[in-house]
C-alpha cells in the first residue's frame, strides 16, 4: 500500500522554501491553507501576462478566458459534477448568502427551513435571516449533544415535518471535526421531499468530495482552505439549477455558472484555481505511477484518501498528549479515517486561548484561539464564545516533524 512521500509533498508548497515561512510550525490550516505550486505559478502567469478583460479578440485576453474555463470544467470534474453545475463566488460565506436569496421564492409562510448549532455561521445566520420580517417562514434547529457535540440523526428526523423544504447541514464540524453522514441525511431529507444544504468547507480540505455518491442538492467549500485561491465554490444540482431565480445581471441569466454570481468574477483567482487540480493530479502520479484510476474525481480522491490517512496518524499523536493532560477535547478522543477531521479543538485548565496560543508562537508553532465562527456550537458546549477555544487543524502536508515541535510546545506549556 503507499505511504504519503511528505518530502515530495512539502516541495510542492512554496510556502515550506520562503525564509519566513518556513519557520513556523503551521497548525491554523482550517481557517486557510496554504496554496500549492501550480495555483502560484499560475495566478503569476495571469497577472502578467494576461491581466486583461477575458474572452476578447485578442491573445492574452483569450487565453485569460481559456483559464478560467479550464478551471471550471477541472473543478466540476473533481467534485463528480457536470461543468454547468458549479459556479465560484468570492467566499462561500458570500456563495451561501446569494443562493438563500435565490431560493427565498420557494418558500411561503408556514414552510420550514432545518439549520443546525454545529455549523460555522455561514450555514446558518443567512438561511435564519429568511425568517425576518413578516415571511412567516419558520426556522428550527436540529442540535448538538451539549457533551460532544455531535449531531443525531434520529434527532433530525423528528425534526422534519411535511412543512419542512429545506435542510442545512455541515459535512465537517470546524470545532469537534465530526464527519457527518451526509449521505444518510440526504436519503431521510429527499424521503421527506426536501431539499439539502452542504457546507463542506471543513471536509474538502480533507477528502474529495462526490456530490452525486452523497446525492446533495446543493454543496459548497472554499478553495483557499483546499489549498488555491480565496475563492468559493459552489454545487448547484442542475435540475435545481433551473428552476432558481438568476441573482446576477439580467443579461446573464442563460448562463448557468453566472445566474448566481451577482457580481463581476474575480477572474485571475479564477483562473489559477485550476492549480488545485493539477497539484493533485501530479501527486497522483507520483504516489501511483502505474496509474488505475480513469477520472479526474477517482485520481483526486485516491491522493486525497492517503493524505487523510497520514493526517489521521498525525492527529492521534496530537489527541494522546492532550488526553494525558487532562485537557477536554471537543468531539472524539481518537482520529479514525472518514469519522473526525484533524481538526482539534481544546480547552485547557488555567489558559486563556488566545494567551496559549501566543505562548506557542514564541516557539514559531501557530496555532488558532477563538470561536471560529462556530458562535452557536461553542456555546452549546457550555464554552463562552468571546473566550472561546484553542485549535490545532492539520492537513496532508503537516509533517511528524511538525508534530513533534507542536507536542514540544504543548508539553511544556500545559
Amino acid at each position: 500500500m503507499a505511504h504519503l512521500d511528505i518530502d515530495y509533498v512539502r516541495g510542492r508548497f512554496p510556502a515550506f522554501s520562503h525564509p519566513d515561512t518556513a519557520q513556523w510550525a503551521f497548525f491554523e490550516n482550517a481557517g486557510g491553507s496554504y496554496a500549492a505550486a501550480p495555483v502560484v505559478d499560475q495566478l503569476q502567469h495571469f497577472m502578467t501576462a494576461t491581466k486583461v478583460q477575458p474572452y476578447g479578440a485578442s491573445a492574452p485576453s483569450r487565453e485569460a478566458g481559456e483559464a478560467m474555463d479550464r478551471s471550471q470544467r477541472l473543478l466540476a470534474a473533481a467534485i463528480n459534477a457536470a461543468e454547468d453545475e458549479v459556479m465560484f463566488g468570492p467566499s462561500t460565506s458570500m456563495n451561501t448568502y446569494v443562493l438563500a436569496q435565490a431560493l427565498r421564492p420557494r418558500l411561503s409562510a408556514g414552510d420550514e427551513v432545518i439549520v443546525t448549532n454545529q455549523d460555522h455561521e455561514a450555514n446558518v445566520g443567512a438561511w435564519c435571516r429568511l425568517a425576518d420580517g413578516n415571511s412567516g417562514i419558520r426556522v428550527r434547529e436540529w442540535q448538538v449533544d451539549a457533551e460532544t457535540g455531535l449531531l443525531d440523526v434520529d434527532r433530525l428526523t423528528r425534526l422534519i415535518s411535511d412543512r419542512t423544504k429545506l435542510v442545512c447541514a455541515t459535512h465537517c464540524s470546524n470545532i469537534v471535526g465530526a464527519v457527518n453522514d451526509i449521505a444518510e441525511i440526504a436519503r431521510r431529507v429527499h424521503d421527506a421531499g426536501a431539499l439539502l444544504a452542504v457546507d463542506g468547507v471543513s471536509y474538502a480540505p480533507h477528502a474529495m468530495v462526490d456530490v452525486k455518491a452523497l446525492d446533495v442538492d446543493l454543496y459548497y467549500f472554499s478553495l483557499y482552505k483546499t489549498f488555491g485561491p480565496h475563492q468559493g465554490l459552489l454545487y448547484v444540482r442542475g435540475s435545481l439549477l433551473d428552476e432558481l431565480p438568476n441573482q446576477g445581471h439580467f443579461f446573464n441569466a442563460a448562463y448557468p455558472n453566472k445566474r448566481l454570481t451577482p457580481a463581476g468574477p474575480q477572474h485571475g483567482e479564477i483562473a489559477c484555481a485550476s492549480g488545485i487540480v493539477d497539484y493533485l493530479e501530479a501527486a497522483y502520479r507520483h504516489h501511483f505511477p502505474a496509474g488505475g484510476e480513469h477520472s479526474v474525481h477517482s485520481r483526486a480522491a485516491a491522493i486525497m484518501n492517503l493524505g487523510h490517512t497520514h493526517e489521521c496518524e498525525q492527529s492521534n499523536r496530537i489527541l494522546s498528549l492532550l488526553r494525558d493532560k487532562g485537557v477536554r477535547i471537543l468531539g472524539e478522543q481518537t482520529a479514525a479515517f472518514g469519522r473526525r477531521a484533524p481538526t482539534i479543538a481544546f480547552s485547557a485548565p488555567g489558559w486563556q486561548p488566545q494567551a496559549l496560543a501566543e505562548k506557542l508562537s514564541e516557539r514559531k508553532v501557530s496555532i488558532g484561539a477563538g470561536h471560529f465562527y462556530a458562535y452557536r456550537l461553542i456555546q452549546a458546549l457550555g464554552i463562552e464564545p468571546e473566550t472561546g477555544v484553542l485549535r490545532i487543524s492539520l492537513v496532508h502536508y503537516t509533517s511528524a516533524d511538525d508534530v513533534d515541535r507542536l507536542l514540544g510546545a504543548l508539553d511544556e506549556a500545559l
